[in-house]
């Protein structure tokens, strides 16, 4: 979820424009992305061990202290990460307040503690009772480290309810003990407080009193420290806990697939009161106690339905703990109203206005039962769905069978990004075809047979209808389709990211109209690809608008969302895998390869160079500064973009019971990709393909292996039918492109030979021109 940004009055825009304005900001963080080695090609090996970020032990102990950022009367300052203490201190005005800054070496969420070494006051107080006070400032970044954190929980809280105004701070006591973060203030009348639960690379700490502590702290003295440690909160992703895995021979690919399972892994802990978004989020809900997929590690902890179509699709591929999704679902699920609207997330007592999270909620809950299995999720929460789609959304559809959005309750409702959108959208209406079909599916799943058709025939009729109220011919992509301002009745002539890659994903730009809005040298596919490429592209992913029209100030064209990224990458990906067999030939493959390298490059190559953010703002900043979140689990899409189209894995029912295998072997360079994509099955379906020289011409080798009570479809890329393809040493497809006699199940699709996959079977595929 984009932050929830101006919409509590003086919350957010109050932290931005404290920022704004404090003293001159640390200089960027230098540190280097981790090194790794070669990636293998070795079907057995654990060369992916290399890649996994995630912390051998819950206590996290800094691995650095950066001299650079030291200041005033340090004694010993390497001793807090070696060997001895570190002693700050201040013995008058005239000197420079001791600080130091602390790098734990990646982001990090949980409580930290210190251990102090003992404390004496000096006698420049005023008060002799008075301890020596400590701040604490809390970064993602050393760019938005300065004498505050670059958000705090209660950064999220209206003046009156804040506990902190940016840094936490402790009343150290003279004798040697080990001071815990906790939510609250140590003294009555809301002095010397801290605000718990972090989410950090960076910590400064610095020999200081605030005013408003007074008289219980002093700003002079001396602190010593022996050691500082973070009680590591989050899912601890070690190498034994993946169920499923991926690496190819391209290393920056591999490393960033890993990369997003830690920024994922970050997200996934605990749901308590005192860690949560303090926004009213707690007071109701059913998640207390329970594993959650939260939105971002530091802010907003909260779960969102619409975050979990690309954080839980990480999840599931990733590691075997499905509940952090289902249970996020399910507690959406109770606290849907009576007219069938889903709230978002549990904020504000779960009445946040978002009119497009109830489609997500469906999608997500169609994920949840394809890659996990989970018919009896299905069974308690199907109701809710029908609700959703049967009475929700045809209050705001139009004659033509289109969501517009302004009619009935929808007026004033947000999305994912609160945008000022109104009239028949592109995104909602493309999404909701995604939402209907993949409802349908579900239906199939219980056996409601009419519940299905009746969904499949009404996203049937969206696509037309969408493509002749939204296409526009003078650039050939949709326009994102409402008016420029609140009084406009023109379509504003701004084209988004979201509803033209969702367009393409749940087809409905597959459709007969479709082919009469376009030459027929090309496809509409072709068409909406290449202006994306044209008017989206920046050097750090592509913006999620081509201009800025629906709100100037905002620069929407500069903005990138790896969230909304996700669903044009895919509908590249898709494209390909429909479109090219070994050669590329539209090059929507590559131009996939090359968005993705964009994206996940500039955000691994900058601070805190392991986990991937909310947004991206203009020249590749953090687009909400500070305050944006640096690891968000809908920012990995990097893992199922890899394990469903470059290894070509995808769930075509429930668990896994019927699968495809359909790689994308072209246009990103690889000589090789290979991993596994777990199942409920006991087991996982593994695939490993390798590009090679036959000496008569170049072919492929793919492998599979399917786990038991399974049955799948392979689809072995070939340059044409022409090609030779033989499954374990043996011809089933011939040169002159028949099915060898004898062989039962083989045929030719587009760019493939498909075969027939039994379950607990191993099969070697090979292919030569």
């Amino acid at each position: 979820m984009a932050s929830f940004f101006g919409q509590v009055p003086g919350s957010a825009a109050l932290v931005m424009l404290l920022i704004a304005s404090l003293i001159p900001t640390l200089t960027i963080g230098t540190a280097a992305p981790q090194q790794r080695g070669k990636c293998s090609r070795q079907t057995g090996d654990t060369s992916w061990h290399q890649y996994v970020r995630g912390p051998s032990s819950t206590t996290i102990s800094p691995v650095e202290l950066l001299a650079s950022h030291t200041t005033g009367n340090i004694t010993n300052p390497d001793g807090i990460v070696g060997d001895g203490v570190t002693t700050l201190t201040r013995s008058s005005e005239d000197e420079d307040m001791p600080t130091i800054v602390l790098d734990f070496g990646q982001n990090y969420p949980g409580i930290l503690s210190i251990n102090f070494a003992g404390a004496e006051a000096s006698g420049s107080s005023s008060n002799t009772s008075a301890l020596p006070g400590i701040t604490l400032a809390f970064s993602e970044s050393l760019e938005y480290l300065t004498n505050r954190s670059d958000f705090t929980r209660s950064d999220n809280l209206p003046a009156g309810e804040k506990v902190t105004n940016g840094t936490d701070q402790v009343a150290v006591q003279s004798e040697p003990y080990t001071w815990t973060n906790q939510l609250g203030c140590a003294y009555e009348g809301s002095k010397v407080c801290s605000d718990g639960f972090h989410g950090f690379r960076y910590l400064r700490i610095t020999l200081q009193a605030l005013a408003s502590d007074a008289p219980y702290t002093t700003g002079f003295g001396s602190v010593s420290i022996d050691s500082v440690s973070l009680a590591y909160s989050a899912y601890q992703g070690t190498p034994d806990t993946f169920t499923g895995w991926f690496e190819c021979s391209d290393p920056d690919i591999t490393s960033w697939w890993y990369d997003a399972v830690y920024t994922n892994d970050l997200c996934t802990d605990i749901f308590r009161a005192n860690e949560s978004d303090p926004r009213d989020a707690s007071d109701n809900t059913t998640m207390l106690g329970k594993v959650v997929l939260y939105d971002g590690a530091k802010r907003d902890r909260d779960p969102y339905a619409g975050d979990l179509a690309v954080s839980a699709l990480t999840l599931y591929l990733s590691h075997n703990n499905p509940d952090a999704a289902k249970n996020v679902l399910s507690d959406l699920a109770v606290h849907q109203r009576s007219d069938g609207w889903i709230p978002p997330a549990s904020i504000n007592d779960y009445t946040l206005a978002l009119y497009d999270y109830p489609l997500w909620w469906v999608v997500c809950s169609s994920d949840l039962v394809l890659y996990t299995g989970d018919t009896d999720y299905l069974g308690a929460y199907y109701a809710t769905m029908v609700n959703t789609l049967d009475t929700y959304y045809p209050n705001s559809t139009n004659e033509a069978g289109l969501l517009e959005k302004g009619l009935g309750t929808s007026s004033g409702y947000g999305d994912y990004a609160f945008l000022p959108r109104s009239g028949v959208i592109t995104y909602y209406n493309a999404l909701y075809i995604l939402a209907l079909n993949r409802a349908a599916l579900l239906a199939d799943t219980q056996g409601e047979t009419d519940d299905a058709a009746r969904w499949r025939a009404r996203a049937a009729g969206i696509g037309p209808a969408l493509l002749s109220e939204n296409w526009d011919s003078t650039v050939g992509a949709l326009y994102d389709g409402g008016p420029c301002g609140t009084n406009d009745t023109e379509k504003c002539p701004t084209h988004a990211q979201d509803g033209n890659g969702l367009a393409i994903l749940s087809g409905a730009t597959n459709n007969s109209y479709a082919s009469s809005l376009v030459s027929t040298q090309t496809t509409v596919e072709e068409s909406i690809f290449t202006f994306m490429t044209s008017a989206l592209t920046r050097f750090y992913g592509n913006a999620f608008y081509d201009n800025s029209l629906l709100s100037p100030s905002d620069e929407f064209d500069q903005r990138v969302y790896a969230f909304i990224s996700y669903f044009e990458l895919a509908a590249r990906f898709q494209t390909a895998g429909n479109l090219t067999t070994t050669t590329d030939p539209t090059g929507v493959a590559s131009s996939a390869f090359n968005e993705l390298r964009r994206l996940y490059g500039h955000m691994a190559n900058n601070d805190p160079f392991s986990t991937f953010w909310e947004g991206i703002g203009p020249n590749g900043s953090y687009y909400e500064q500070g305050y944006t979140s640096l690891a968000h689990g809908w920012s990995t899409c990097i893992v199922p973009l890899m394990q469903n189209y470059v290894l070509g894995v995808t769930p075509t029912g429930s668990g896994f019971s019927t699968f495809d295998v359909k790689p994308v072997v072209v246009g990103g360079g690889l000589e090789f990709a290979k991993g596994v994509v777990p199942t409920p099955n006991g087991g996982g379906i593994s695939v490993g393909w390798e590009v090679a020289d036959t000496g008569t011409g170049s072919g492929l080798t793919l492998t599979i292996s399917t786990p038991t009570d399974t049955t799948g479809q392979a689809f072995v890329p070939v340059a044409s039918s022409d090609n030779t393809v033989a499954q374990d040493g043996t011809v089933i497809w011939t040169r002159s492109g028949g099915v060898v006699s004898g062989t039962a199940g083989v045929s030719f699709d587009g760019g493939y030979v498909v075969v027939g996959l039994d379950g607990g079977s191993s099969h070697n595929f090979t292919t030569t021109e």
